[in-house]
């Protein structure tokens, strides 16, 4: 390849450039909320792949709309072989939040969002609209859900429409203590259905 620079900084005679490596990150299944209880992921259910095949898996949420008001989506997992969603998890959780009225800000932990060796769901955020126009976005990492040897870590963040109204940024992290190894994961709102909301959970490769 060769280069050569002008007195603009202007790169001319560029014959080749860096690769981007393919497959880094892989679209494994999208889930589509419809007045759904639940919407879960399942290893080896309708093409849904949840094991070893990657380190990461990243759930991507888009638009998730709560059929009630002021209610908080959540998750669990089950270990392989387990059933009833109700892993051990310890967690916390912070946010920041600003009111449409300017009225109220504010930065702070999130007593009531966080677990010690709970079986709970585990909440993501604080009470979200169900007006119209309201929505949760954002995501989920889950690294390393088939080891045996290791507790399986997990962070996340949501941006979403408060009931007040106002803008909430919420951030959770925290740790499923167990060393089966999760293949399955689902999601919820504390109270009613999930009225509508994409859910696209992908796999990462190692870098």
């Amino acid at each position: 390849m060769a280069l050569v620079k002008y007195n603009n900084n202007s790169i001319s005679a560029v014959t080749s450039a860096a690769s981007i490596p393919s497959g880094a990150m892989t679209l494994i299944k999208t889930l589509t909320a419809s007045s759904s209880a639940t919407v879960q992921f399942l290893d080896g259910t309708s093409d849904v792949v949840l094991d070893n095949t990657y380190p990461i898996y990243l759930i991507k949420i888009f638009n998730a709309h709560p059929a009630t008001n002021n209610v908080t989506l959540q998750f669990q997992v089950n270990a392989s072989g387990g059933s009833g969603f109700n892993e051990t998890i310890t967690s916390t959780s912070f946010r920041s939040y600003h009111t449409e009225d300017d009225g109220y800000t504010g930065l702070e932990y999130q007593t009531g969002a966080d677990q010690a060796q709970g079986t709970a769901y585990q909440k993501m955020h604080g009470g979200n609209s169900n007006a119209n126009d309201s929505g949760a976005c954002g995501h989920l990492y889950l690294f390393n859900p088939s080891s045996t040897t290791f507790v399986k870590h997990f962070i996340g963040m949501l941006s979403l429409t408060e009931q007040n109204p106002a803008a909430d940024q919420a951030y959770f992290a925290g740790y499923v203590n167990t060393t089966s190894a999760i293949d399955e994961i689902s999601f919820q709102y504390s109270s009613g259905n999930i009225d509508s909301g994409t859910f696209k959970l992908y796999g990462i490769k190692d870098s």
